[in-house]
């Protein structure tokens, strides 16, 4: 026959279980949402085989806690360098797929290192203004001014909108799949490492897939502050000028998914309003 004290013993036995599943419970949930920002071309890099490079990060950085400011001690790359989406050395080379937009690559020096750059959208819901932070993310920076010069934005749609745990809307992606890009990429640069939440309301960061250097075209305006993603992303910059119009595409909510729940609202998807960036331009650096 149990006595009390093994009754009492078991009962606390079983409530740490219950607490320890719990908790497993709840870290893999977070892991899950933490990869919902990646790019879908992570399953190009699956398809192709291909090997991601290891860039050493090298530099020196400063701290802040302004949105697009560099808030963590994250390392600047003292070069920026480009990796290709297809390994050039494969034989036969992997073709390269029909939603990667080949505009060539951006030059391997001179990108500017210092203040600010504007950054504009002229979208089909309003004019979007993005201050770039050229001193702390400058290869971010010096892609999208080279891509911007090639057109690479011009007449795409913002294809992805998040409206739970999430709030971002995310674009940069000319074929509009998740799955589009350039015929590159590269690696991570002013990560808001330590801060909490690590993405704020009217941050501005870059999309990658789950490995490292993996950053392209694709990019997230993140429209309220976000407590559940990992501090993963490029933060690039910051929204100056239109966050109301983000925030308006996001009050609209997003197109149903067609193997969705219909009695459940759709969270993420294409936005119902749609986004269409007319034309993407950078400004010249300030100090």
């Amino acid at each position: 026959m149990t006595t009390n004290r093994d009754r009492q013993r078991a009962a606390a036995r079983a409530r740490l279980e219950r607490e320890m599943a719990d908790r497993a419970e709840k870290s893999r949930h977070r892991r899950r949402r933490n990869t919902t920002i990646a790019v879908g071309a992570g399953s190009l890099v699956v398809l192709l085989g291909v090997a991601w490079l290891v860039v050493a990060l090298t530099g020196d950085d400063k701290t802040s806690t302004e949105a697009g400011a560099n808030p963590s001690a994250t390392a600047t790359p003292a070069n920026c360098t480009w990796l290709p989406l297809v390994d050039p050395s494969a034989s036969p080379k992997p073709e390269i797929p029909k939603e990667v937009k080949d505009v060539g690559t951006p030059p391997t020096s001179g990108e500017p290192r210092t203040g600010t750059q504007l950054m504009t959208l002229d979208t089909t819901v309003g004019t979007i203004k993005i201050e770039m932070d050229t001193a702390h993310a400058p290869c971010a920076a010096a892609s999208f001014t080279y891509l911007s010069g090639k057109k690479f934005f011009d007449n795409t749609k913002c294809h992805r909108l998040v409206t739970q745990n999430i709030y971002v809307l995310q674009c940069g992606d000319p074929s509009g799949t998740s799955l589009g890009g350039p015929t590159y990429r590269y690696a991570e640069e002013n990560l808001p490492t330590g801060r909490r939440p690590a993405y704020t309301e009217g941050m501005v960061a870059m999309a990658k897939t789950q490995d490292p250097n993996s950053t392209g075209s694709q990019f997230f305006i993140v429209y309220k502050d976000i407590e559940s993603l990992s501090a993963d992303y490029t933060v690039v910059g910051k929204v100056t000028e239109g966050l109301d119009l983000v925030k308006k595409v996001a009050e609209a909510g997003v197109v149903p998914d067609a193997s969705a729940d219909p009695n459940s609202p759709a969270s993420e998807g294409a936005p119902k309003t749609e986004v269409l960036i007319k034309t993407l331009t950078v400004g010249p650096p300030t100090p």
